[in-house]
């Protein structure tokens, strides 16, 4: 009797709920830190809205907050690989944890199309190269290497 097929059920996310929280390699030490986006501040004088980013580094101790007009850019994430088809990247462990659930996934699990709701999740968005199973134990591997590079033992 084989094993029964591993379930991946869509969980509807979207870019927006990881992009507020990322890991990105810091400008100064190029080192793992945060950066985060908060929403905006309520309007200036101009009635415009400025949205809240802060990039904070444990190893250096960099410490960047910025609410004005021109907020501060994200430095390149730090979970971000190369593979032979093409770039594996995440915003976070819980990203890249949905990245690996739905990659490991031998059945693969959607809403139905007539369900309300969205339609384009993140994981309808990934590219066709990453959805393959040929290469599937590629991309695990490729996901374990980037876990590794954040989660140390010990």
């Amino acid at each position: 009797m084989s094993p029964a097929p591993v379930r991946f059920h869509d969980p509807r996310a979207t870019r927006a709920d990881f992009s507020s929280s990322m890991l990105v390699r810091c400008p100064r030490c190029d080192r793992i830190a945060h950066f985060e986006r908060r929403p905006c501040t309520p309007p200036d004088a101009d009635g415009r809205r400025h949205p809240h980013t802060r990039l904070v580094c444990r190893s250096c101790g960099l410490c960047r907050i910025n609410t004005g007009p021109s907020p501060c850019s994200r430095p390149p994430l730090w979970l971000s690989t190369g593979t032979r088809h093409g770039e594996l990247w995440a915003y976070n462990l819980q990203h890249l944890d949905l990245i690996r659930r739905f990659v490991a996934a031998d059945l693969r699990e959607r809403a139905p199309w007539y369900d309300h709701g969205r339609k384009m999740t993140l994981v309808a968005r990934l590219p066709a190269w990453m959805k393959s199973a040929k290469n599937r134990d590629e991309v695990l591997r490729a996901v374990d290497r980037l876990r590794a590079t954040v989660i140390t033992p010990g």
